[in-house]
């Protein structure tokens, strides 16, 4: 799930050597923080908030088969 994550951060920012995906385990959750240069976070966000709600739903949708509810923090 980090690469996916990471693979499509790295196609929308102008600085993929920045991108990094750290998990955390929790007990019913999993958190993945997705890390980029600041200079990217705007891309990553998209207006409005458009893209990352698309991330979050791709990551969601492709970890359905797992019993954890699954959740991505863009951090800085």
């Amino acid at each position: 799930m980090e690469e996916l994550l990471a693979f499509l951060a790295k196609s929308l920012v102008d600085h993929p050597e920045d991108v990094s995906v750290t998990k955390v385990d929790g007990e019913n959750s999993v958190v993945y923080e997705l890390r980029v240069n600041d200079d990217d976070m705007g891309k990553v966000i998209g207006k409005q908030g458009r893209i990352a709600k698309s991330i979050r739903t791709i990551i969601k949708a492709a970890s359905s088969k797992e019993d954890k509810r699954v959740i991505v923090d863009i951090v800085q």
